[in-house]
């Protein structure tokens, strides 16, 4: 297949582009810069000079391709706008992406979120891939909520004959490039002395390494039938303390229970509260069974043994 891929010197893309490409797929990578050409073109990529305000120069790349693969985000806006400008100004592109392959049947797979149909917190119990995205209200516009739309539109396209679906991804994914929570708290807890968890720790998270989440995006455009979920998760529910006291024995630090106090929370987590705080227990049998998908990298409490989350020195 020719597929055009968004994000692709991303964290996930610069895995994704690898899978396909090992897959006997040819891929065309949307690019800002000589230095992002440089990174894809080494991955072994073509490239399209571009970026995602284009919304004319995203429907011919998309017409001209056999399948679009979307991890790339407007990053840029968080500062100013946080996750509903992100949302807002993504939007356009999915609705882009549909009318280019409108008709087609040909595939559009796009990052999720693995929080977005609420798991743990509003189910009581562990998200599946047939759970909708939750719906959004203005009370949401300053959570991670605010991206659902984005979701529901993409899943939305299916019934204009894309063969659409959302990838939805851990909390945690990791690998040596990972640039996500995991080196959030980790950094947290080198400032503070110790890897904090909220109360008794046992809200929980889950996991996937980039590889494997790779080869399921890979899966999803091969095969996903249009209007599906699929569940990038590996570790389907770690408690938080085992993930804070893993952290704290590499390095050599305790780890501490942060009272669940509205004062104390904040004050430790900043910005990360209202995500640390939630439960994220989510299953991946759908997805296994319906797409073959096995993940075989090292699962997360394994992987941190493998050195690159803490150099020596």
């Amino acid at each position: 297949m020719r597929v055009f891929v968004t994000g692709g010197t991303g964290h996930s893309g610069s895995y994704i582009i690898p899978e396909l490409i090992a897959a006997g797929h040819e891929v065309t990578g949307l690019v800002r810069s000589d230095t992002a050409a440089a990174a894809l073109s080494a991955l072994g990529a073509k490239i399209r000079l571009g970026d995602l305000q284009d919304l004319d120069g995203l429907k011919e790349a998309a017409a001209d391709s056999d399948g679009v693969i979307h991890v790339a985000h407007r990053q840029d806006l968080l500062p100013s706008g946080g996750m509903a400008a992100v949302a807002a100004a993504e939007l356009p592109v999915m609705l882009a992406y549909g009318e280019a392959l409108a008709g087609t049947g040909k595939p559009l797979v796009a990052a999720g979120s693995i929080g977005s149909p609420g798991t743990g917190t509003y189910l009581g119990r562990p998200g599946t891939e047939e759970d909708p995205a939750l719906p959004v209200g203005d009370e949401h516009k300053g959570t991670l909520r605010a991206r659902n739309v984005v979701e529901s539109a993409v899943i939305g396209l299916a019934e204009q004959k894309v063969r659409s679906s959302v990838v939805r991804i851990a909390n945690i994914m990791h690998s040596t490039t990972d640039r996500g929570f995991l080196p959030m708290l980790i950094a947290l807890a080198k400032e503070k002395g110790f890897a904090g968890y909220p109360g008794a720790g046992a809200n929980r998270w889950n996991a996937v390494h980039a590889r494997d989440a790779a080869s399921l995006f890979r899966l999803a455009l091969e095969k996903g039938p249009a209007g599906s979920y699929w569940h990038a998760v590996e570790d389907g529910g770690i408690p938080f303390r085992e993930i804070a006291e893993a952290i704290g024995s590499r390095l050599g630090l305790p780890a501490v229970s942060v009272p669940l106090d509205e004062l104390i929370l904040p004050a430790h987590f900043g910005f990360l509260t209202n995500v640390v705080t939630q439960s994220y227990p989510t299953s991946n049998l759908i997805t296994r069974r319906n797409l073959g998908w096995e993940p075989a990298q090292a699962r997360l409490l394994a992987d941190l043994d493998n050195g690159h989350y803490f150099p020596a020195g």
